[in-house]
Order: structure tokens, then C-alpha cells, then sequence
């Protein structure tokens, strides 16, 4: 192939390359992550069609905390949910960490009737646990030719992947980004946001990371001991 020919190659695919990222925004958000605690026992316990209606009740329960307080949903899976909040092009960074905090607060209120009456009727232990991020996200468009779909990705989105792994069954963890966005004095072990009780907890050490992470929480009222 002629040098010619290689440059002009090269320089298509360099096009092509910038139009798929003039699509990506790096907005500053606040990652939410939730997921079902108690899941794999359940999955075990009972047959595949009825855990189907249940997810479904769970989902509905995290959705309409979400899109109540102002978030996005961006991925629903297994017994997952990922959203974020402050994504739009104007909206401000320090209401999208309040919101998200609202949004996983009535989480847990919302679920806990939903978990008693499936302890009731079904005698498994169920909880939700939350983790909440603030930082830069890339958000685009991605997936398989012809069902893309708008995604955040980058190191926000691990880090509130990894808090959510972390919570307890009935809890919110957030990180000190969010903190800060929120105002939380950093000498203060428990405080108010608004009606939302906050605590601060001992720093979290996140695997690949070479500081541990401030880390505060919306206390669990009811604990429940249940595997993941």
C-alpha cells in the first residue's frame, strides 16, 4: 500500500474516531447503584417464573424512587439498577447528590414493606443496599450495531459499584464527593440532611486505589443479615 494511500486510511479512521466521541459527554454526576440483597437465596429456593414477578416489584420499587427525585436509569440487570443523577445539560452538581441521596433514602423506606410482605408470604430475608459516587462520567452510546444504548462509564461509576457491594442490607453508603457536594462537615460523625440522617464510618480501602475513601452512610433502622 502507498504511503499516500496509508495516510489517507489513517486519517479516515481518525475521522471516524471523532465523530464517535464528539457523542460523549464528561459531565460531573452522582452514580447510584442498588442492588437486591438476598438474591442468590432466593434464585435457589424458589422456581425460575416466580422470581420473575418479584424482581419486577423490586425494580418498580427503584424506578419510581429514581425518576421521583430527578434521576436517570441507565441499566437494569439481574438485580441491579445503575442511575445517575445530574445528568441534564444544565443541572446542577450539588442538587443531583442531593437528589440521589433522596432517591436511596426512598429506597430503603419503600422496599422494607415490599421485603416484609415477601417474608411473610415466602420466608426468605431480603434487603436492598445502595452506593452513591460523585465525579466525571463519560455518558454515550454504546452496545452491539443497532441497540446501542446510552451508558456512564469511567472510575465514578467502579467506585459506586464497589460502595454498593459494601452496603449493608437496609443502607446507603456514599462517598466523601458526595459529602462535600452535600455539605458535610467533615468533623461531624452524624448529622442531618434535611429529614436524612447521615454517619460517618471508618474510611473504606477500595482494591487498586492507593488512599482509602472517606466514607458516610444513611444507617440501616432494621438490619437484616442476608447473603448477597
Amino acid at each position: 500500500m502507498s504511503e499516500a494511500r496509508v495516510k489517507a486510511r489513517t486519517t479516515a479512521l481518525a475521522v471516524k474516531r471523532s465523530a464517535r466521541v464528539a457523542n460523549v459527554r464528561t459531565p460531573r454526576v452522582t452514580v447510584l447503584f442498588a442492588d437486591l440483597r438476598g438474591y442468590t437465596g432466593m434464585a435457589e429456593r424458589l422456581p425460575p417464573a416466580s422470581i420473575v414477578p418479584l424482581l419486577d416489584e423490586f425494580f418498580g420499587v427503584l424506578a419510581s424512587a429514581t425518576t421521583q427525585h430527578g434521576g436517570r436509569i441507565f441499566h437494569m440487570a439481574g438485580d441491579g439498577m445503575m442511575a445517575g443523577f445530574g445528568v441534564g445539560a444544565h443541572a446542577s452538581t450539588n442538587e443531583g447528590a442531593r437528589d440521589a441521596l433522596a432517591a436511596g433514602h426512598a429506597m430503603l423506606q419503600q422496599f422494607g414493606a415490599l421485603a416484609t410482605r415477601w417474608r411473610d408470604e415466602l420466608a426468605i430475608e431480603t434487603g436492598v443496599g445502595v452506593g452513591l459516587h460523585l465525579g466525571e462520567v463519560a455518558m454515550g452510546l454504546l452496545g452491539p450495531p443497532g441497540k446501542k444504548s446510552m451508558t456512564l462509564v469511567g472510575d465514578t461509576v467502579n467506585v459506586a459499584a464497589r460502595l454498593c457491594s459494601r452496603a449493608r442490607a437496609g443502607e446507603v453508603l456514599l462517598s466523601c464527593t458526595v459529602a462535600a457536594a452535600l455539605d458535610i462537615d467533615d468533623g461531624a460523625r452524624e448529622m442531618y440532611v434535611g429529614p436524612i440522617p447521615v454517619l460517618q464510618l471508618p474510611q473504606f480501602a477500595l482494591r487498586g486505589r492507593s488512599a482509602p475513601l472517606d466514607i458516610w452512610c444513611i444507617p440501616a433502622t432494621e438490619r437484616v443479615a442476608v447473603l448477597t
